[in-house]
């Protein structure tokens, strides 16, 4: 597994990749709002902070292995994935 960088603060985001490893984004947990802010480009997207352990659980329940899925920003995720299972928990 390779090493993410930063500390997940807004000063220090995480240095990730998408699946596919062809496009870099950020990601910072925001104590004060509650929310895991994921920042693509120009796109800002914002979850809420309980996200991580709620993924936990429902991987658990799915026996830990699901597709993670990797729908273009103007399409719908693709039904049965992490994807599509965080979109329904986006704060709009």
């Amino acid at each position: 597994m390779a090493k993410v960088k930063g500390d997940g603060t807004k000063a220090k985001p995480w240095q990730l990749k998408t699946a596919p490893g062809t496009s870099s984004f950020e990601a910072y947990r925001d104590d004060e709002a509650a929310a895991l802010v994921v920042q693509v480009g120009k796109t800002q997207l914002r979850y809420q902070l309980r996200c991580i352990e709620d993924l936990h659980a429902m991987l658990t329940k799915h026996g830990d292995w699901m597709p993670l899925g990797a729908a273009d920003e103007q399409k719908d995720a693709a039904a049965g994935t992490v994807e599509a299972w965080a979109a329904r928990r986006a704060i709009r």
